[in-house]
Parts: C-alpha cells; sequence; structure tokens
C-alpha cells in the first residue's frame, strides 16, 4: 500500500513514521509512505497556502489551487482514495481502518487555520475523516493516527497477522486481559486458567472476558455485538458465573 501525505509541516510526519510498526512496515515493504509539502505546489513568491476568507470572519482559509495541484500531479486511480482530516468528517472507528486497508493508495491532506476552501471537499476528496471532537492545531497528527492504524492491517506490517486480528475493536469487542512474567507480583496472581496449557479453555475464558470488559466499560459497543451460537454458549456460563444485571442486554440473534 502507498500512502502519501500532503502538509505544510512535512517534518511532522516523517518524524512520527519513523518509529515502531510504521518504520517496521515500511522496512518490510508493506506500507509505502510519501510526504508532500504544499507549498512546493504553490505559484507565489511567498509560496501561501492560506487566504483571508470570503464574506469575512475570523482566520484564514486553506487555499484550493495548490492542494489541488498537489493530488492531480499524483495521478491516481478511481481505486485510490483523497482523505480530508477535519472535525467536520465521519467519526474514526476500526471498521473504517480496515476499510482503508484495502485501498491501493491513500492520500491525507492535513488542514489548518479555518479548515478548507470548501471546493476540496466538494470535488476532490472521497473521505472526511474526524478523530475525535476536539480541537487540533492542524492535520498531521491525525494523519499519524491514521497511517499508523491502517499499516498495522496490511499483510505483512506486523509481526504476525494475528495480532492485528485480536487487536481490540477487531471484532466489535474491547480485547481481553494480558499477563506475563511473574505469575505472582506482589501477591496478585494470574488466573490459574492461563497456566493450564489447555488452550481451548484459555481460548474460551479470553472470550469471556472481552465480553465482561466490553459489558463494563463500553455498553455502546456491546449494543450492537451480534454472537454467535458459540457466543451464545459462552455468554449463558458467564452469566452464571458472575452476573452482571448492570451491563446492559444483548441480542439473542446468532449469526
Amino acid at each position: 500500500m502507498r500512502i502519501d501525505v500532503v502538509t505544510i509541516f512535512p517534518d511532522i510526519i516523517r518524524a512520527g513514521i519513523d518509529f515502531s510498526i510504521m518504520k517496521r512496515a515500511r522496512a518490510a515493504g508493506a506500507v509505502d509512505v510519501h510526504v508532500h509539502d504544499l507549498r512546493d505546489y504553490t505559484t507565489d513568491r511567498h509560496r501561501s497556502t492560506d487566504d483571508t476568507p470570503y464574506g469575512g470572519g475570523a482566520g484564514m482559509v486553506m487555499r484550493p489551487a495548490p492542494i489541488f495541484s498537489a493530488v492531480e500531479a499524483m495521478e491516481l486511480g478511481p481505486e485510490d482514495r483523497v482523505v480530508m482530516l477535519t472535525p467536520q468528517g465521519a467519526p474514526y472507528d476500526q471498521a473504517k481502518a480496515r476499510e482503508l486497508s484495502n485501498a491501493p493508495r491513500l492520500v491525507l491532506l492535513c488542514g489548518h487555520y479555518e479548515g478548507f476552501d470548501e471546493r476540496v471537499r466538494q470535488h476532490l476528496a472521497t473521505d472526511e475523516i474526524s478523530i475525535g471532537d476536539y480541537v487540533l492545531t492542524g492535520g498531521e497528527l491525525p494523519a499519524l493516527v491514521l497511517i499508523d492504524s491502517v499499516a498495522r492491517l496490511v499483510p505483512g506490517a506486523l509481526g504476525s497477522d494475528e495480532s492485528a486480528a485480536d487487536d481490540t475493536f477487531s471484532d466489535g469487542l474491547l480485547e481481553y486481559p494480558h499477563y506475563t512474567r511473574p505469575p505472582d507480583f506482589r501477591g496478585w496472581r494470574i488466573p490459574d486458567v492461563l497456566l493450564s496449557g489447555n488452550h481451548a479453555e484459555i481460548a474460551k475464558w479470553r472470550r469471556k472476558e472481552q465480553f465482561r470488559r466490553t459489558q463494563q466499560r463500553r455498553p455502546d459497543l456491546w449494543k450492537a455485538f451480534v454472537p454467535s451460537k458459540s457466543d451464545l454458549k459462552l455468554l449463558k456460563q458467564l452469566s452464571e458465573e458472575a452476573p452482571s444485571p448492570d451491563a446492559g442486554e444483548i441480542s439473542e440473534e446468532t449469526e
């Protein structure tokens, strides 16, 4: 997968992609990230990327011409995606990350000031994404969030593709608890089942812990979750082990 980032602060992106998973994904050839300085696509001697808004008002607006020039120089294909990072976009989640990871190429547009000229939204962007209901200085940090979350889903980016499959939100639930050595730390012992060597029982315990944790911490996710037939059996066991009347209800519908 190729990811292009259009920004007026390219060093932020370059620094952010040179660590951890993103660095390994690039080294493995799973993800190819290119950073474009928007100022290189301006035509005036001041290399201006913004201007005052028509109709008056505070702040500046990102000019459309440099953005269109930068994206059009890439010669994108019909399945490539141009993503505006904007607080007015759709909320970003794991399902969207998975969808974008299947695109051959992503172009991320980093806004600043009062945002983009509306014609960028109307005639250039294929997607508008927000990473949360709060205000940031610009689109570079959201771009890094998106790159990280998408890159780890591309085959070959992680040491094991099972890691991405087991992540929180991968199936709409929170992830189960994790433990490592020592088995007893300050008198706090790990669950005995994890030392049993019985992989079937460990898998059942982990799945039930996913249910328990999602019920308690994210009732919104729990409400939307549709269990399989095997999940329903584990849910019955869980309710018998530790009833949780305030954890919310779940549909009896099966896959």
